[in-house]
């Protein structure tokens, strides 16, 4: 009785662990799912590491990330320590948001091989911040650059040949020219305050420059600091260098049938878009402000509303005289039409007493016109 008291619970006690059914899903829906799974299982089994791993690279190119999670994982089961395979399962866990074991993968490839192969340092550097980023992305464009030496010595006749089928370099100055953007980055934000950073940053950006003189992202990081330290107008001429490269491109490409890849190809990334969109709107912000300032003006003359719309335009031309002067820009004509206006607009009894330069410019901060004291800390 004891021993069957003993199984009993035993019994119970397992049923316990078993995890709960999908009370949504009928009986023949979990049947069927178990036998795709057992299926995806089978099939894995049958490949050797290689050919799972072209199953991987085919899921992925068709966004099937679960399923290429699923392959790589295997492939890493038969070859645990095939650095191909780590970097592929590492760069497959970061598209699923796992990056906590992306990073767990790339780190094992770093314990193989600390000194060959570059993308799994790119991939940590992103994945962390501050100095820990610089070390991993610095570590990168180390081995980086052995290898562009190494692709600029002659090769063997036997090793030529093989470069003659394949010309896809391993290492490209484009290459090193988005990784020195990264670098450049970090200095801008996490890293700004410290001793340097500006100096750092702007050396970054030019070896950046230096590798791809056409890199959009490095152009567009140029304007960013350039604005930063107060030089708006050699700033929007860089501003204006990326849009110049990458706009045309993207025209170009849309209008052809090459496919939506080599679109994405033609532009810098999303973030990299929205920012380029942000500068243009400093860059000019002052002639916005002065549009609406005189609209309002025009405005003000009709009976109705008149100091509603007196009140709007001295606002609004206040902001363009004050951000025209903050950006030191030289239309001359435009801010004698400013301040012509303002002249024949009296001012309100808030208003009156008040310095010009105490005026409040609550809506023209911006991330990348910083104030002098943060202008002060970044040359410090």
């Amino acid at each position: 009785m004891g021993g069957q008291a003993k199984k009993k619970k035993k019994n119970r006690s397992s049923r316990r662990e078993r995890p709960p059914h999908d009370s949504r899903l009928t009986v023949q829906e979990r049947v069927k799912l178990k036998m795709q799974d057992k299926a995806k299982k089978k099939t894995a089994e049958r490949y050797t590491a290689e050919q799972l791993l072209e199953k991987t690279q085919e899921c992925m190119d068709n966004f099937d990330f679960e399923m290429a999670r699923l392959f790589c994982q295997r492939a890493l089961d038969i070859e645990p320590t095939n650095l191909n395979t780590l970097d592929m399962f590492g760069n497959i866990c970061a598209e699923l948001g796992d990056v906590e074991k992306a990073k767990q993968v790339f780190l094992r490839a770093v314990e193989l091989s600390p000194d060959e192969g570059h993308s799994k340092y790119m991939y940590l550097g992103q994945m962390h911040t501050g100095k820990e980023a610089i070390q991993h992305f610095s570590k990168g464009i180390e081995i980086m650059l052995k290898e562009l030496e190494k692709q600029a010595r002659p090769a063997p006749p036997v090793a030529a040949a093989a470069a003659a089928v394949n010309r896809n370099p391993e290492v490209t100055a484009k290459d090193m020219s988005v990784a020195f953007c990264s670098v450049a980055e970090i200095y801008f934000t996490d890293l700004c305050m410290e001793e340097g950073a500006a100096d750092r940053c702007r050396d970054t950006i030019d070896k950046a420059l230096q590798y791809d003189p056409e890199n959009p992202e490095g152009l567009q990081l140029m304007a960013s600091y350039l604005f930063s330290v107060d030089k708006p107008q050699e700033g929007k001429e860089f501003l204006m260098r990326s849009v110049g490269v990458w706009l045309p491109r993207h025209h170009q490409e849309a209008e052809s049938a090459e496919g939506e890849e080599h679109q994405q190809n033609a532009m810098p990334p999303y973030e990299s878009r929205i920012t380029t969109a942000k500068l243009l709107v400093e860059a000019t912000e002052y002639e916005v402000w002065y549009l609406l300032g005189w609209t309002s003006y025009l405005q003000s003359e009709k009976p109705e509303e008149t100091e509603t719309f007196k009140d709007s335009a001295r606002t609004y031309l206040t902001k363009a005289r004050k951000l025209y002067v903050k950006l030191r820009c030289d239309d001359a004509a435009l801010l004698e039409h400013v301040d012509q206006l303002l002249g024949e607009l009296q001012p309100s009894v808030e208003e009156e007493g008040s310095e010009d330069e105490d005026l409040p410019l609550d809506d023209i901060g911006d991330d990348f016109v910083q104030s002098s004291d943060e202008e002060t800390a970044m040359e410090h």
